[in-house]
């Protein structure tokens, strides 16, 4: 039986490695010069993509962070530990470009920069789902989130892997657009490995999904 401590201990533990991860992909953008020349208006593709990629992340690392209590399937915890780090580090990079390009990294009408976004249909994130702005497509919703919090075992896996695939591929749209569109070269490189690595993660979680006797949501 784990200690009283454990849950705090790995809570605290999870934040210090995620700071960390946002402090190197910044750090990394600085050093590689990314972002010195040429900067982005605040309404440009690059830099809408940046805050809605970061958004959009923010809520995965959120639900991936859950498994590490609530999931006792190694495969689960492994995948969504994977899923955790490497979209932290991603959102380090992003937000460390805003910062370079002197914009906020936060605010303005999701989707907006994006072509043929129906910004203003999309309905409002409700307070407390751990992001602000709009409810992008595959966002989970705030009730959705809580539900996910309360449960555990392979209730909790068939639930995540359910959600984590609807969020990836609501991912997979905005991070194309931007593949094709950003100016910058290096966000447009990593827009294309977002899409190609949710798409082949989609497949994986399908199959795993499938084993666990659970059915897909609809795609957004």
């Amino acid at each position: 039986m784990r200690p009283a401590g454990w849950r705090w201990l790995t809570v605290g533990l999870v934040a210090v490695v995620a700071l960390g991860l946002l402090v190197i992909g910044g750090g990394l953008a600085v050093v590689l010069g990314i972002g010195a020349d040429d900067q982005p208006s605040t309404d440009s593709v690059d830099a809408g993509f940046a805050r809605d990629m970061s958004a959009h992340h923010l809520q995965g690392v959120e639900m991936a962070n859950l498994a590490a209590e609530r999931s006792q399937d190694p495969e689960v915890r492994q995948l969504a530990l994977d899923i955790s780090s490497t979209q932290t580090n991603q959102v380090g990079r992003m937000q460390g470009w805003l910062t370079l390009w002197e914009l906020s990294i936060s605010g303005g009408q999701s989707m907006a920069w994006m072509d043929g976004a129906a910004g203003d249909d999309m309905s409002s994130m409700e307070a407390g789902s751990g992001v602000t702005g709009s409810l992008m497509p595959g966002m989970a919703t705030e009730d959705e989130v809580a539900e996910l919090r309360g449960l555990s075992g392979s209730a909790f896996d068939v639930q995540f892997l359910r959600l984590m695939i609807r969020h990836h591929q609501g991912a997979k749209d905005m991070a194309e657009d931007a593949a094709a569109n950003a100016s910058q070269s290096a966000l447009a490189n990593l827009a294309r490995t977002i899409a190609e690595t949710q798409t082949a993660e989609v497949g994986t979680m399908t199959d795993m999904l499938t084993a666990r006797g659970g059915t897909p949501l609809s795609a957004p």
